[in-house]
């Protein structure tokens, strides 16, 4: 087994960005080690999120038994799906949004306060800012907001495991119903948001074409 520990770094942006592939089947052979991997999350945990609350929560499925409780749920549709991405991968990174993270803001922005970084009246004030917003919100504006969340934090996952030599795929075809569950979380609370494999590919990935900027943007 090839524990990798700090592989091959790419310190230019333009290839972490121009050269990221989606990658079907990973070198079994290459296991990021937990600190490494820990390394990966906490970059990642530095993408924006709404009033830096944080909703983002990660399941590592790195062991054959979590894989294998894993692989019946990638059933999309009647058809399996990122079989080969499970079961060659380093691991796989289920992304879930928490929706009780407004219940963190105080401890973040105590954090804030002791550091330096924030005084205790615009802690206050975000404070309660953050408890009106909410309180006014519609039912479905926690979930809204931990969607988003999750997903600007899995492409800079994504980006930083690229920086870090290694390769990904983000992955939506699989049971976002009844994951939480079965990997004992609380189903009503934490809202499944994507998949990410994540090794050392077995060969290059497909590279693929984007819509020209002129098809997909306008100015006013």
């Amino acid at each position: 087994m090839n524990l990798h520990e700090h592989g091959n770094r790419i310190n230019d942006f333009n290839k972490i960005v121009f050269e990221r592939r989606a990658i079907k089947k990973y070198d079994t052979s290459v296991k990021i080690s937990r600190d490494e991997m820990k390394d990966i999350l906490t970059k990642a945990t530095k993408a924006p999120s709404s009033y830096n609350l944080q909703s983002w929560r990660f399941l590592v499925i790195e062991s054959e038994e979590a894989k294998s409780k894993l692989l019946p749920l990638a059933i999309f549709n009647g058809q399996q799906y990122n079989e080969q991405q499970i079961v060659t991968s380093s691991a796989v990174i289920a992304i879930f949004g928490d929706l009780e993270h407004v219940a963190s803001a105080p401890e973040i922005f105590n954090a804030e306060v002791k550091q330096g970084s924030m005084t205790e009246n615009v802690k206050e004030y975000i404070l309660e800012a953050i408890n009106i917003h909410y309180s006014n919100s519609p039912d479905h504006f926690r979930k809204d907001v931990a969607l988003t969340d999750g997903g600007l934090v899995a492409m800079q996952l994504m980006l930083v495991a690229r920086s870090y030599g290694y390769d990904t795929c983000a992955m939506g075809g699989y049971d976002k119903e009844n994951i939480a569950e079965i990997f004992g979380l609380d189903k009503e609370r934490y809202v499944s948001v994507m998949l990410v494999s994540i090794g050392k590919a077995d060969s290059d990935g497909r590279p693929s074409t984007r819509k020209p900027i002129a098809d997909v943007a306008e100015w006013k």
